[in-house]
């Protein structure tokens, strides 16, 4: 109310009277604001994470991030193809701040679907493997995990050198490679491997006919070399292998000679994300030297090489196929398709 309307108003009662009616509101709106900020505060502090595995390392990081920020993690674990199942659920009702794949090709198809906002100015991502990551910021290379063979120490007679080695006799029907329909890093391996190598459908069909077994997820694949099932898995993700070792289970990994496929994995934040500051906290301490270093511990290949790796082999000593992946993930629906056929 103006001063001028004040000295319209006739006697000292009014004014009090207006004083005191004034106050109250001021107060019941105070009281009210400062209830929605509350309210608001605390749905800020909280942060919804879909991260795709390791599991240990999401779980780390989720501790290491909250004891940092004091902020909340809703944590939602799963496979590249469940979080990507999960998003489509969900299109009509975001839930997730942010997105952690297996597959920089699903990542950047998410990108093309507009799912994805830039950060452009992430801190350290500068630091972080241009060749992992999105050139606009809609997505960082955190960490990458090679494929090669890992083979049962106990079992194998020869320690393979070349894909093409496991079309040999003493591999018959010893051999498998995980569902790519369930596996991300596996189907990024078919499209990166048939790319780069102009026989490589050939090689997959040698396969096929010395019975490569068609055999789950990346674990489950793994776990059959372990128990001595199968004597390698094909595409084998490097990382679960240099833990499986460590953990003492008679599991190698080799890289052929010829190259293989180095499968990023990225984080990015969801256009619909309700908790922006949080999601960029959050990428900023995956691509800080803290986060690099539980990336490290979980034998992953940090996205910061500079960061040095633990037990495991260095990304300058991982013979690669060069692979785009520009439009993978568009194109990595004919290569399931032609993948299916062969198995079928």
């Amino acid at each position: 109310m103006k001063k001028s309307s004040l000295k319209m108003i006739a006697t000292v009662g009014t004014l009090l009277t207006l004083a005191l009616a004034l106050a109250g509101c001021g107060n019941n709106d105070t009281a009210a604001n400062e209830g929605e900020s509350s309210a608001q505060s605390k749905e800020n502090k909280t942060l919804t994470v879909y991260s795709a595995g390791p599991d240990g390392l999401a779980a780390n990081v989720q501790q290491a991030f909250e004891e940092k920020t004091g902020m909340k993690v809703e944590m939602f674990q799963g496979t590249t193809g469940k979080i990507l199942s999960r998003l489509e659920a969900e299109k009509t009702n975001p839930v997730a701040d942010v997105v952690v794949l297996a597959s920089v090709a699903s990542m950047d198809g998410m990108k093309e679907a507009d799912q994805l906002q830039s950060y452009k100015d992430a801190e350290n991502a500068d630091k972080i493997n241009s060749d992992w990551s999105d050139a606009e910021g809609y997505y960082y290379g955190y960490s990458a995990s090679a494929l090669g063979i890992a083979y049962n120490t106990k079992n194998a007679k020869t320690v393979p050198s070349e894909w093409s080695d496991l079309a040999k006799a003493e591999w018959k029907d010893k051999i498998n490679i995980p569902d790519p329909s369930l596996s991300g890093s596996a189907v990024d391996f078919i499209y990166g491997y048939t790319e780069a190598e102009k026989t490589g459908w050939d090689i997959i069909q040698s396969w096929k006919t010395n019975g490569l077994q068609v055999n789950g997820a990346n674990k489950e694949a793994l776990d059959s070399v372990i128990t001595g099932d199968k004597d390698a898995t094909i595409s084998g993700v490097d990382y679960m292998a240099y833990k499986a070792k460590a953990d003492g289970e008679p599991v190698e990994i080799v890289y052929p000679k010829s190259g293989t496929v180095v499968s990023p994995r990225a984080v990015g934040i969801m256009k619909d994300a309700k908790n922006v500051d949080g999601a960029q906290a959050y990428v900023n301490f995956l691509l800080s030297d803290e986060g690099q270093k539980l990336v490290t511990d979980a034998y992953l290949l940090p996205g910061n090489k500079e960061i040095p790796v633990k037990d495991r082999a260095a990304l300058d000593e991982i013979p690669q196929l060069t692979v785009n992946w520009k439009d993978a993930e568009t194109k990595q629906i004919d290569i399931l398709t032609k993948f299916n056929e062969i198995f079928q």
